[in-house]
């Protein structure tokens, strides 16, 4: 399992989130294999415990994915001879996309965040959104990483260990700059970019905290970094912008991805036929 996990970090570049939910599956299955080794589990040991942690569709899911990724492992590297999750039905889970904020449920919640280091916070809320970085990028963001000159945002290893630049607009370099003057180094100040209280990185468990809670301050509920992340996407497709810009500024390395992220609703798909299909323009005359 120690093998599968360095992998998972050292060749598919996968998140913290990734290798501890992964790792805590593979423990639990472990427990149950009364001292036989991981990889001889069964499909009939694999399904009993399924059966017995229960949960949500999505909860199952996620637990399977694990298993199918450590035991495809476990065959490329030979350990086994047969997958035993082949035959295990994945479950039918109803997809669902985060909270859409209105353009001006969002700059209320950027311009009034809650009260504890607001200057630190407000710099969070504008990179959420403005950017649209997800929670562990926001968290891993140096001071070198934002040049406030051009507008860019470099994203160092992001999610797939891809790397990429996001422009940034004026009031999110103004929001860094505000950040680190108050803290005297000025944008010569090295290290992470956001800091929590004892001068270490903040980590992502903050960084959900406070984007949740300066929602709430605002009566906004269920809102999230990757509400803000998906508000961002949603807002640039909805004002014109290229599927395809979006998906390079998300960091997508599959289209549908990006299009799952970016839905539009129905009515502005009416309003856009409405307004450049022919028959609809022939209707009107």
């Amino acid at each position: 399992m120690e093998r599968f996990i360095g992998f998972l970090r050292a060749e598919q570049g996968a998140s913290a989130h990734t290798l501890r939910a992964y790792g805590r599956v593979l423990s639990e299955i472990a427990e149950r294999m009364d001292g036989r080794p991981l990889h001889s589990a069964t499909r009939f040991d694999l399904r009993g415990y399924l059966a017995r942690v229960g949960g949500s569709s999505a909860t199952v899911a996620q637990r399977l994915a694990a298993m199918r990724s450590y035991f495809r492992w476990a065959m490329r590297e030979g350990l086994i001879t047969e997958d035993p999750t082949e035959l295990l039905a994945r479950p039918r889970v109803r997809g669902s996309l985060p909270r859409v904020l209105e353009p001006l449920e969002t700059e209320a919640l950027v311009e009034n965040p809650i009260g504890e280091a607001t200057l630190r916070n407000r710099a969070i809320l504008e990179l959420a959104y403005g950017a649209g970085l997800r929670v562990s990028e926001l968290a891993g963001l140096d001071v070198a990483d934002v040049n406030c000159e051009e507008g860019l945002v470099q994203v160092r290893m992001g999610k797939g260990r891809k790397d990429r630049r996001v422009p940034l607009g004026p009031p999110g370099v103004a929001a860094v700059l505000a950040l680190l003057e108050s803290q005297g180094g000025g944008a010569f100040r090295k290290g992470a970019l956001f800091l929590n209280p004892a001068g270490g990185r903040l980590g992502t468990r903050s960084i959900y905290t406070i984007v949740h809670r300066s929602g709430v301050k605002n009566g906004l509920s269920g809102v999230h970094p990757h509400a803000l992340r998906h508000s961002f996407a949603t807002h640039l497709l909805q004002n014109g912008a290229d599927i395809r810009s979006i998906q390079e500024m998300l960091g997508h390395a599959s289209l549908s991805t990006t299009q799952r992220y970016a839905a539009v609703d129905l009515d502005q798909l009416r309003e856009t036929w409405d307004n450049a299909h022919p028959l609809a323009r022939a209707s009107k005359r």
